[in-house]
């Protein structure tokens, strides 16, 4: 496990020798009666121990002889015939890297003897309440022993911020695994795509669209897919996916394959009869050229935001050109009259999380690229049929064109472009698979 022992490594540098840091893994979920959501583990514990399963603890404690140490649930024959075999103890060790390993049975008991040397204790209070008050218990038996010469714990930090600045650079090898993500997606998008015809329900697009995530080896989504026909396509976290795809609708799909933990998110959005109207066209010209001014902005030393603000002025422009906004841009994007139409960053971060880890502002400053980040271009425009001064050729129409980039030390990559976006590219494959 080299990738996930150069994590820790990192982390522990970051931390200090005197330091030790909790993370704790994901929980299962009860969905209804004896029915259980399917487990995927936290991201920042699979980020830095590729163990799977819940109830695990890990503790890592820089310079020191044992610094990574797994409290996990120990092998049990008879669950194993139920729900498959545990890593336990010895797995932990064996397969991922653990110097040391207990049940977490024993955690309560060894957490203080595993904290004794530490002077600041990093812990993300708040997330977890069983474990806080184990370790709340054991920094109260630090305190009340320190008058007999016992180290007192000094500081309590939260961990997160360091690692999800690490989780903001990525590897080579996480590079890879979004990559693989990523045209799996692709690939169902096309399917998708060409599925596609009028009479047929969102829900099943999304179907064939996910289906070809399990063919190609993809175990889950990173989110819930969008499948939003018509006038659906202005709700932007719309995921009924139950209306029936009319003749004349576009489809809005927004969606991403998993893999080894690693999402994609691509939108597209194409006409469901395979021929945009000029009403359509119109508007997807804007969002397109929008998305390519965004897209043109990535590269390293640029702040975050400008790739926004570089495709909010196209949207602008073409919120004018097409008479529903009045005045200049300047104006307009002074005022923010362009927020009924457009009401979502153009980026985020993308990686374990289709929201991941990192920041976007601090200290009062936009970020700056770093050569290894991974950010979504994402620019829509919905002219919901309730929005003001939206004339009735263009109501009902909501579309949204998203890819994702890698910031590289030249510039960018586009890690989707393979996927069709060009209008007369998405003509030519709808309803025809």
């Amino acid at each position: 496990m080299p990738e996930f022992a150069q994590r820790r490594a990192r982390l522990m540098r970051l931390l200090g020798r005197d330091s030790a840091a909790i993370f704790v893994s994901g929980g299962e979920a009860n969905r209804n009666g004896d029915v259980d959501h399917p487990f995927r583990q936290d991201s920042t514990f699979y980020y830095l121990t590729g163990f799977e399963e819940p109830e695990a603890v890990a503790i890592l404690r820089p310079g020191h002889a044992e610094p990574f140490v797994l409290f996990v649930r120990p092998f049990d024959a008879a669950q194993a015939i139920w729900v498959g075999p545990r890593a336990g103890v010895e797995g932990a060790v064996a397969d991922f890297g653990a110097d040391a390993a207990y049940p977490i049975g024993e955690l309560e008991q060894r957490l203080p003897g595993l904290l004794s040397s530490a002077s600041t204790l990093y812990f993300p209070f708040g997330a977890h309440p069983e474990t806080e008050a184990l370790v709340s218990r054991a920094l109260a038996s630090r305190r009340a022993a320190a008058p007999r010469g016992m180290r007192p714990i000094e500081a309590v930090r939260d961990p997160l911020p360091f690692a999800d600045a690490l989780r903001l650079i990525k590897s080579a090898a996480e590079v890879r695994d979004l990559q693989r993500a990523i045209d799996i997606t692709g690939a169902g998008l096309v399917a998708a795509m060409g599925a596609t015809h009028p009479g047929m329900h969102e829900y099943e697009a999304e179907a064939v669209l996910e289906a070809e995530y399990r063919r190609l080896g993809s175990p889950r989504n990173g989110f819930p897919t969008i499948a939003a026909a018509g006038v659906h396509s202005c709700t932007l976290h719309y995921t009924a996916n139950r209306a029936v795809i009319e003749d004349g609708d576009l489809l809005l799909l927004d969606t991403g394959a998993e893999w080894d933990y690693y999402g994609a998110d691509v939108t597209r959005t194409f006409p469901a009869n395979g021929r945009f109207t000029r009403a359509q066209r119109d508007v997807y010209d804007i969002v397109f050229a929008a998305q390519a001014a965004g897209i043109a902005r990535v590269r390293p030393g640029v702040e975050f935001h400008s790739v926004h603000n570089a495709a909010l002025r196209v949207l602008v422009e073409g919120l004018i050109d097409l008479r529903i906004l009045r005045g200049t841009p300047e104006s307009n994007i002074e005022r923010e009259t362009y927020r009924p139409y457009f009401m979502h960053g153009t980026s985020h971060w993308l990686g374990l999380d289709v929201h991941d880890a990192g920041v976007y502002r601090a200290n009062g400053r936009s970020t700056r690229l770093q050569p290894g980040m991974v950010l979504t271009v994402e620019p829509g425009l919905y002219l919901a049929p309730d929005a003001p001064r939206v004339p009735k050729r263009l109501q009902g129409i909501g579309i949204r064109i998203e890819d994702d980039i890698l910031v590289t030390p030249s510039g960018r990559r586009n890690l989707s472009g393979r996927i069709p976006s060009r209008p007369e590219d998405l003509e030519a494959i709808v309803g025809q698979g």
